[in-house]
């Protein structure tokens, strides 16, 4: 028998009886549509990661006074805290004066505050404090205005650059810059204002003032650790540059050989491995117990089929009496239970498909449906089709022509 001829016979018989075929696919339908939602919202945020969060400068690091491990528990954290030296201008200085792979170093602090101006109050907005170099080192795109300047800096003056979305409360109806905001009580001139990011998992991006960092430190006070942003002279020296960083700030806390590191340096693969670490577990778990649903929908279709044989004895006497071979048989059956477990599969992404669109709309989570996935999600349900059909097709093949023209 043609291999067309079998699938021409699978689809007649699956369509013959549509309400049983669907009945029998729920559980490949969820099955698959469950493992296809979960891997869309770990892909679309392993996305979003690599182009929000890990995406921290052209050749870019930071140095902080804890690391990412210092974060994996409430005491490792107060354990941090009391055994790390806060970062200092001074360490920033350090770095630069120690040149070769290092090319630029920044430094930034923020806190909480409090907004004004006019009637319009913005309380506990995030202020950001930074060097001017902080622009160019984190690509801060500037939408109307400008950044700071470094004499700015250098005379600790009282001007801000704000975020779109202060910029659209405050001065709904005027253009903000050369306008007077008050920060904590302070008046700050409004110099610039920051092209719209949008947000991260619903948290809004464009919510800040920022000052030039000397002048923070003047009004809140100087006993307080940043954070350093350190850019390596090119993608080449890069892991030199991660390494000379981590040499200077050992030296300069004394720290011997054997003693571990009381200071952090982020990267963007150290944020990629934290991620891997946390989500690629949850992964693997969830679609191992979702994958349980992919079973139970082989079982029921290995069920369907083994009562569709004998619902079908005649009609296989009949076919094996004119001619048909015991291997007509077998790929009749078996092109039968693949393709009504491919239709199951297909139908569980294209409601996976739907759910994540869903989900992106009406929530901050991001989705992504990789065409891996849905090749694999596919492959998979017919695997589970074939192997299912297997001993009922046996079954049917082995038939005795005489006792299935008996069978009525």
């Amino acid at each position: 028998m043609p291999f067309l001829e079998a699938l021409k016979l699978a689809l007649a018989a699956i369509f013959g009886h549509k309400l049983r075929s669907f009945l029998t696919l729920l559980g490949v339908i969820f099955g698959v549509a469950t493992v296809i939602v979960v891997v869309s919202l770990v892909e679309g945020f392993n996305s979003y990661v690599d182009e929000k969060i890990a995406n921290i400068g052209t050749n870019a690091f930071s140095v902080s006074k804890y690391s990412i491990d210092d974060f994996s528990s409430v005491e490792a954290l107060n354990a941090a805290r009391r055994r790390n030296k806060d970062v200092t201008l001074e360490d920033a200085a350090a770095l630069v004066a120690r040149g070769n792979s290092i090319h630029e170093v920044g430094a930034k602090e923020d806190i909480a505050g409090d907004v004004k101006f006019g009637s319009i109050n913005l309380l506990r907005m995030h202020i950001s404090a930074t060097t001017p170099n902080i622009a160019d080192i984190e690509r801060i795109e500037v939408g109307e205005g400008r950044y700071f300047l470094k004499s700015e800096e250098e005379n600790r003056r009282n001007v801000t650059f704000i975020g779109a979305d202060v910029a659209n409360k405050l001065f709904p109806d005027r253009n903000p810059l050369g306008e007077s905001i008050r920060i904590d009580g302070r008046p700050f001139v409004v110099i610039g204002v920051g092209k719209a990011k949008g947000s991260v998992f619903g948290q809004p991006q464009d919510m800040y003032v920022s000052m030039p960092l000397a002048t923070f430190l003047a009004i809140y006070g100087s006993r307080r650790s940043i954070n350093l942003s350190v850019t390596s002279t090119s993608q080449a020296k890069y892991q030199d540059a991660v390494e000379e960083a981590r040499t200077v700030m050992r030296t300069r806390r004394k720290l011997a050989a054997h003693e571990k590191d009381n200071f952090g340096i982020i990267t963007p693969s150290a944020i990629n491995e934290l991620r891997d670490k946390i989500f690629g577990t949850i992964q693997v778990a969830a679609i191992g117990v979702t994958s349980i649903s992919l079973v139970v929908g082989g079982i029921v279709i290995m069920n369907i089929m083994l009562v569709s044989v004998t619902e079908r004895t005649k009609e296989i006497g009949i076919r094996k009496s004119i001619g048909a071979r015991k291997s007509d048989i077998l790929k009749q059956f078996l092109a039968e239970s693949t393709m009504l477990s491919l239709f199951g599969g297909a139908i569980g992404i294209a409601i996976a498909y739907a759910l994540a669109k869903l989900v992106a709309t009406l929530t901050p989570v991001p989705t992504s449906l990789p065409m891996l996935a849905v090749t694999l999600a596919l492959f998979v349900s017919a695997s589970v089709g074939l192997i299912s059909g297997v001993y009922p097709a046996w079954r049917a093949a082995k038939l005795d022509p005489i006792e299935a023209l008996r069978a009525e």
